[in-house]
């Protein structure tokens, strides 16, 4: 994402306005990321060195979407060959193409987003250190979703531009983020089997 209302991912399909309404947290949510984690654990096998569920449906007690974000970091996020092929394989599509980056794949339901990030970079570590300080401090949970809620109730030209919108509000909470990290120690999880 750039600036406020500018989109530089490449989106398969093209932007899509789908209606944007936020939810109070299930606890079932935690279920289906161990359902889908499991799935993309066998698609991947070894590739995928960490399948973290991110995102606010990660975060117990915080409204969210009812989308299940997962991030599977990869050794190289340049060798595609390794995870599309095996992701479409199991069952997903591509949405988002961020060649280098990040690549997006969702179900056909599209109540879940896989998101493959490069292992180390930073793309993972802002969204394990964000989804790490939501679950840590409540007035950050609460000021996020209360952003999120108006956000919501206005009317977007796509979902990309509602998720572009909430730009500025992540950077401002992941800025008391990262000297809370500084000071506990917080780093990105180890390896996964």
């Amino acid at each position: 994402m750039t600036t406020a209302g500018q989109v530089d991912e490449t989106y398969i399909g093209g932007p899509e306005k789908r209606p944007i309404v936020i939810v109070a947290y299930r606890p079932e949510w935690a279920d289906r990321f161990a359902a889908e984690h499991a799935t993309i654990r066998r698609a991947l096998g070894p590739t995928a060195l960490r399948v973290e569920h991110i995102g606010s449906t990660s975060v117990p007690g915080l409204g969210a979407k009812p989308i299940i974000d997962i991030q599977v970091a990869v050794p190289d996020i340049t060798a595609d060959e390794a995870f599309v092929a095996p992701l479409l394989a199991a069952g997903y599509t591509v949405r988002v193409r961020e060649r280098g980056v990040h690549w997006m794949f969702r179900t056909a339901e599209q109540d879940v987003h896989i998101h493959v990030c490069g292992a180390g970079g930073d793309w993972e570590y802002r969204h394990l250190l964000f989804r790490d300080w939501l679950r840590h401090d409540p007035e950050d949970r609460a000021r996020y979703e209360a952003a999120k809620r108006a956000l919501a109730a206005l009317d977007w030209p796509s979902t990309a531009h509602y998720s572009n919108a909430k730009s500025s509000i992540i950077t401002e909470i992941t800025a008391r983020a990262v000297p809370w990290a500084a000071a506990t120690g917080w780093t990105v999880p180890a390896a996964c089997a």
